[in-house]
């Protein structure tokens, strides 16, 4: 049954009934959610009514309202693209030195977009210099003879696949850096070349010297120096700061990636740390998935949500974000995986990840760092609430994760707090709540997952190259997708003139994923169902999926509003039990061909295989979300289609639901310290306060919060944007 808008109060409307199962599944009663933005097409319309331009909302000289704002990045307004490039330009002719000078005789000169053909490219795992890169590293800088050129004068800094149809053929593309000095020396006939070399924006980048990022282990161990003046670090190892009875007792609640690198930092400074997750160690958190998986048993607090590294580590493994890959912060990340076993092809790869395989190991190493530094680690150990006097936390109150709250509870003390909880911490929101600290509901997105076999996608992305993937194993990447759609448009609530769209885009693609089990169960109550897509590193398996998920922001929330700041986790509840219901129980997933989705229809009972273990049952998902999202994905699905001929395919199965895509909320805290606005001595970071949307976002957030608390307990003077750079603005809302 679709979705109505009923005049009734949204306490009323919010309710679920259960009627009868028919052949296609439970049905769900109707209920109210906030008229949507109007969507110009109906998908029942045909393709062209789809995609046809929408009208525009007329503008009119009298009375109306002119708002302008500052635009960034693609959005900037093409005169203001202009300026900053001939500022860049200029930049960049002032860094290089004079053509024909002395002063060209060393350093180094950053090659970008170095193009070498599929074809000619020795394969996607090799990162060292090959004749045909000597080429393309020839042709930027006009050296007649790629040959005679040194192969050890070049490094290559990174290397990225590109198949996109707008390409005469698929290429490789690559950074490379070249030491003039070390050039010069053996290829001597190189420096008419060099001395009239010219910056070129994004292409051809000079620096007087190499760009060294380190991990974080060996720029934070002063241990041996005693001072370390660049860092401004003292040695806090050999107490002198802070005695070993006087060093300041910091808490950090989590242990995924933010909280692991906030400890990190802070151990390595000399603070006394407990790390305390409320999930188990790797080890047995694989264990505990392993029954979810074949025996259907949910443990509450050991899942793929909670437990040693976070929700990442049963997933894709994903390296990729939006806070600039080149920053000196994610560089001290990326090299600190390395340092604790990742592979060092990451710092190479255009597009990074380590899956599930490779983070299991590495969570393990990092434990045993914390460990040897002095960091306290406690598993099982969940936070039920803070110990708070005038405005000031305290300390915290710890339970046994498997009792139940308050049950054999202990009350420890603290001069900091960092709250690292994730996104799916819905009883740390209630109890932060209670304690009335700032926060505020945040955009994230919900949609579904949308399951392939690889090779369709191989094909759709590659053509006659998708021979060459060879199950992961081959020179060619395994093929994935990216995709961004705007639909609808939708009228700002007082001037009706502002025409807006809303964001339908793909999340959390997961090529190639594992073998046996690729779509997962992300619930962490056996009332409702999530799901999320899972891959490990070599991405070998038969199967791509990925989440097709739609934005929503504050209005969409309306009728959870009682909730207060609480009222997207609602949202997202409400779904998710949907979904529970519409799958029939016991952890079966609704699902629906593509085909039928788009229609309206469910033709069928039988459907396609899935990688899903637990089980799927044929169902109307086009009824689960109202109108404005259910639309919103169908078109956004056949403009893909146009684009991907072939997506739209019998085979292509779609999962509900999706709905963990990021936090639904933030929790205040000031730029500057890290510290919640509310809450003296409380810490919130990471993914689930809302500052990040991903690994490596929420690592950054993890360590520069660190530096920070650092500072206040005097464990570290320096100023850590003149090293690590500024930190960036982080949102929590990221587009894979």
């Amino acid at each position: 049954m679709p979705f109505s808008n009923p005049p009734q109060s949204p306490s009323s409307a919010m309710a679920l009934a259960f009627t009868t199962a028919s052949a296609s599944g439970p049905r769900l009663s109707p209920f109210s959610l906030p008229p949507p933005y109007p969507l110009r097409a109906s998908p029942s319309c045909g393709l062209d009514a789809v995609t046809a331009p929408f009208p525009r909302p007329r503008r009119c000289g009298c009375g109306a309202a002119v708002r302008c704002a500052k635009r960034t990045g693609k959005r900037r307004y093409p005169s203001e693209k202009k300026r900053l490039d001939r500022r860049h330009k200029e930049l960049l002719r002032q860094a290089a030195p004079v053509e024909g000078r002395e002063g060209r005789e060393s350093g180094y000169w950053r090659l970008s977009k170095l193009a070498v053909p599929a074809r000619d490219d020795p394969g996607k795992d090799f990162t060292g210099i090959s004749l045909p890169l000597l080429q393309a590293i020839a042709k930027a800088i006009k050296f007649p003879v790629a040959s005679m050129l040194p192969d050890e004068a070049f490094t290559v800094i990174r290397k990225s696949f590109d198949a996109r149809k707008v390409l005469k053929e698929p290429q490789f593309t690559y950074t490379v850096d070249m030491d003039v000095k070390k050039l010069l020396d053996m290829e001597p006939r190189a420096w008419d070349f060099i001395a009239r070399l010219e910056p070129k924006l994004g292409a051809v980048e000079y620096m007087p010297k190499e760009k060294l990022a380190s991990d974080l282990v060996s720029m934070l161990n002063a241990s041996n120096k005693g001072y370390d003046h660049e860092l401004g670090i003292r040695d806090t190892h050999n107490d002198s700061i802070c005695p070993q009875d006087k060093k300041p007792r910091v808490a950090v609640i989590g242990s995924g990636p933010s909280g692991l690198f906030a400890s990190l930092v802070l151990g390595e400074l000399g603070a006394d740390v407990t790390l305390l997750e409320r999930g188990q160690p790797v080890e047995q958190r694989g264990r505990d998935i392993g029954a979810l998986a074949v025996r259907r048993i949910l443990q509450s607090e050991s899942n793929f949500c909670f437990g040693e590294g976070g929700a990442g580590t049963w997933s894709d493994g994903k390296l990729v974000t939006r806070i600039g890959r080149n920053t000196d912060g994610v560089q001290a990340v990326m090299q600190t995986f390395v340092h604790f076993g990742a592979p060092p092809n990451i710092l190479v790869d255009g597009k990074p990840h380590l899956g599930t395989d490779k983070l299991v190991p590495l969570l393990r190493n990092f434990r045993h760092h914390l460990r040897e530094l002095g960091v306290t680690i406690r598993f099982n150990a969940r936070v039920d609430d803070l110990i708070v006097e005038d405005r000031q936390v305290k300390g915290i109150v710890v339970s046994d994760s498997e009792l139940r709250p308050g049950s054999g509870s202990q009350k420890l003390s603290f001069d900091a707090v960092v709250l690292a909880v994730g996104h799916s911490a819905r009883d740390t929101y209630n109890m932060l709540q209670q304690h009335n600290v700032d926060m505020s509901p945040k955009s994230f997105a919900v949609g579904l997952r949308i399951e392939h076999p690889q090779e369709l996608i191989n094909s759709i992305q590659y053509s006659e190259l998708a021979a060459e993937v060879q199950k992961g194993r081959g020179r060619i990447p395994v093929a994935d997708y990216k995709i961004v759609k705007s639909v609808g448009e939708k009228n700002a609530d007082e001037l009706d003139i502002a025409e807006q769209s809303r964001s339908c885009y793909s999340f959390c693609m997961c090529p190639g994923g594992q073998t046996y089990m690729q779509v997962v169960l992300t619930s962490t109550d056996p009332s409702e169902l999530c799901i999320n897509g899972m891959s490990f590193s070599r991405r070998a398996s038969k199967w791509a999926n990925s989440a097709l998920v739609v934005t929503v922001s504050s209005h969409d929330f309306k009728p959870f509003r009682s909730h207060g700041p609480l009222a997207g986790v609602e949202f997202q509840r409400e779904f998710e039990r949907r979904a529970a219901v519409m799958g029939g129980g016991n952890f079966v997933v609704p699902a629906q061909r593509v085909t039928d989705f788009i229609s309206n229809r469910l033709s069928v009972t039988t459907l396609p295989p899935s990688s899903y273990r637990l089980g799927v049952r044929p169902s109307k998902l086009h009824e689960l979300f109202p109108p404005y999202i259910t639309e919103a994905l169908q078109q956004s699905i056949i403009m893909i289609d146009r684009e991907m001929p072939g997506f739209v395919a019998k085979e292509a199965l779609l999962h509900g639901v999706e709905t963990r895509t990021s936090s639904p909320l933030q929790i205040s805290r000031y730029g500057e310290t890290y510290e919640s606005t509310s809450l003296q001595g409380l810490y919130p970071i990471g993914e689930g306060a809302g500052y990040a949307g991903g690994i490596l976002s929420a690592a950054v957030d993890g360590m520069y919060c660190g530096f920070a608390l650092a500072k206040q307990l005097s464990l570290f003077h320096g100023d850590i944007e003149s090293f690590l750079g500024k930190a960036q603005n982080q949102t929590g809302f990221v587009k894979y």
